[in-house]
C-alpha cells in the first residue's frame, strides 16, 4: 500500500467509535455511480460486509455530513469538499484517488470537433448545459475552463458565464426520469444543445440519446478533474478495507474500465 495511505489509514483507524452491525456507507459523486457501485460489490462479495451507496453532487454531500450525516468514506468528484470536512476535524486528509476530464456531448454539427469546440459554445444561438458551481464540481471545473477561454479569446468568460445553463448539480435538478440520467432527460426535452461535463459522463449521456457525439475539450482549455477520497472520523474499521481495494490496482482497473484515469495513491 502507499505510505501515505497506510499512515493515513493508522492516524484515522485510532479515532474509529465501537460500531453495531458491519454494514458500511459511501457517499459517492454521482459521476462515480457505475464504477463505484461495481467496486463495492467486489468488496461486499470478498468481505462479506454489506455496503450502502449514495450518490449525488459533491457539496451537497459534503452539506449532509457537515448537517450530521456520517457515511463512513466519501467520494468527491474534487479535493476541496473533502478538504473542507477535513479542516473541521471530521475526515482525514483526501488523497487522489482517481482523475477525469471535461467533454462536450452534443448534436453532431461541423464545429463539434476539438480545434473549433470554442467557437461553437460561443454562438449565441447554441444553448450550452453544464453543473452547478460551488454545488457540483463538475460546474467549477467548467466555470475555469471559461477562465482559461477567456485566456485564448477575450471576453469569452463573461460570455459563457452568461449563456451557462446549470442544468443538473443542484438540490432539485440532479434527478433521473424514467430511467434516463438528468443530462440526458435535458438532450431530450430539448432544452439544450450541448452540454459541458465528464468525459465519463458524456460517453453515458451519448448511449442514452441517440445520435449524441462526444467531443474531447483540447488542453488548451481543460481543466483536469482530481477526485478525492477520505475516511470520515468515527468510520467503522472495516472502511480502510474498502479504501484498500479502490487504490488497489483492482480498484484502479475498475475505475478505468468505465473511463476514469488512475489517482496518485495506486498500489503498484
Amino acid at each position: 500500500m502507499n505510505k501515505r495511505w497506510l499512515w493515513l489509514f493508522m492516524s484515522v483507524c485510532v479515532c474509529f467509535t465501537p460500531a453495531w452491525g458491519q454494514e458500511l456507507t459511501v457517499f459517492g459523486a454521482g459521476s462515480l455511480q457505475a464504477a463505484m457501485s461495481e467496486i463495492v460489490t467486489v468488496f461486499s462479495q470478498a468481505s462479506g460486509i454489506p455496503v450502502r451507496t449514495e450518490f449525488g453532487p459533491s457539496g451537497l454531500l459534503r452539506e449532509r455530513i457537515e448537517q450530521g450525516e456520517r457515511p463512513d468514506l466519501f467520494a468527491s468528484a474534487d479535493l476541496g469538499h473533502p478538504t473542507r470536512l477535513a479542516a473541521q476535524g471530521l475526515a482525514g486528509a483526501p488523497v487522489i484517488f482517481t482523475r477525469n476530464r471535461l467533454c462536450v456531448v452534443g448534436r453532431p454539427e461541423p464545429r463539434m470537433r476539438a480545434d473549433a469546440i470554442l467557437d461553437l459554445l460561443l454562438d449565441p444561438s447554441v444553448r450550452v448545459g453544464t453543473s452547478t458551481p460551488k454545488l457540483d464540481p463538475s460546474g467549477d471545473y467548467t466555470w475555469a475552463m471559461f477562465q482559461r477561454a477567456e485566456a485564448v479569446r477575450p471576453g469569452s468568460f463573461v460570455a459563457l458565464d452568461r449563456k451557462a445553463l446549470q442544468v443538473v448539480g443542484g438540490p432539485t435538478n440532479s434527478q433521473p426520469v424514467g430511467g434516463k440520467g438528468a443530462v440526458a432527460v435535458m438532450f431530450l426535452r430539448g432544452a439544450i444543445d450541448v452540454y459541458i461535463g465528464y468525459c465519463t459522463s458524456a460517453q453515458q449521456t451519448a448511449r442514452e440519446v441517440a445520435g449524441l457525439v462526444v467531443v474531447d475539450i483540447p488542453d488548451t482549455l481543460n481543466v483536469p478533474a482530481a477526485y478525492g477520497l477520505t475516511i470520515l472520523t468515527g468510520a467503522r474499521p472495516w472502511a480502510a478495507d474498502l479504501a484498500a481495494l479502490i487504490l488497489s490496482s483492482r480498484g484502479q482497473d475498475l475505475l478505468g474500465k468505465y473511463g476514469f484515469a488512475p489517482g496518485d495513491g495506486r498500489k503498484d
